[in-house]
């Protein structure tokens, strides 16, 4: 599988991020969008993980995900700010639900981003944060109507105009891409809503990082009617025709 390509060594003065997010396509994308501004990333893609790091080395700022694999966002933000104290914290969130992010705030994140976003509102939020830049301000990404297959230009958008990271991406999503769709509809025959639930918050922020912008409304849509028997074959349409037309090969 292929993986995005490690920034050179960095200054030690530089500010120290710990990233947590257990989707590959995600943390491939912020890991970059963090080493842009410059940074040093540490990635994690558990809580497990995450604790090891926090208590091996200082860190400026976290930016952990809601929902993990092993665990939550708040309990991950109480246990490590055992191990360190005073760290600025953000959360990251594929949820634009109201209740998830004043649950978050009141945990203690300074902020919540919701995802998908660009690499811009990433760094302008980090930089907010760290005291960086004073005026930068943390920004959304408008939803589009009628999306094609592969949005081009949100996806290198989202990406600051690097396109040789978009392509990496978009390799790197459409690896995973069969065993997320094979997940979701085996999840929804079953009957287990929540793992249904979180796999759909995964993709969804994954297909606004590489533009999937078609995939994207079905997943959203079937978010919504996660009972609904068209829903369920719009995602399975729409996820079986991207795989078919890979990045590169988009007619439209």
């Amino acid at each position: 599988m292929k993986t995005m390509p490690e920034p050179p060594a960095s200054p030690s003065d530089l500010p120290r991020i710990l990233l947590v997010e257990d989707d590959p396509t995600s943390r491939a994308f912020l890991s970059a969008a963090l080493h842009a501004i410059p940074a040093e990333v540490d990635a994690a893609d558990s809580l497990a993980g995450a604790l090891v790091l926090a208590g091996g080395r200082h860190h400026d700022l976290w930016l952990f995900d809601a929902h993990l694999p092993d665990g939550d966002a708040c309990e991950l933000l109480q246990q490590a700010s055992g191990k360190q104290s005073g760290v600025v914290a953000l959360a990251h969130t594929a949820s634009d639900e109201p209740a998830v992010r004043e649950m978050l705030l009141a945990a203690g994140f300074r902020e919540v981003l919701v995802k998908p976003l660009p690499a811009s509102a990433v760094q302008s939020a980090v930089r907010h944060a760290l005291g960086l830049d004073a005026s930068a301000q943390p920004a959304r990404q408008a939803d589009g109507d009628g999306p094609p297959r592969w949005d081009n230009d949100a996806a290198i958008a989202a990406l600051n105009g690097n396109r040789s990271h978009v392509e990496t991406l978009r390799q790197l999503f459409l690896a995973e891409l069969p065993h997320t769709h094979e997940r979701i509809l085996v999840a929804v025959r079953d009957g287990h809503r929540e793992a249904v639930s979180t796999e759909l918050h995964k993709l969804r922020a994954s297909c606004g990082f590489v533009g999937a912008a078609r995939l994207a409304v079905a997943v959203q849509v079937l978010q919504s009617r996660p009972d609904d028997v068209d829903a369920l074959a719009g995602f399975d349409r729409a996820a079986s025709d991207l795989l078919a037309h890979p990045a590169g090969r988009n007619p439209d």
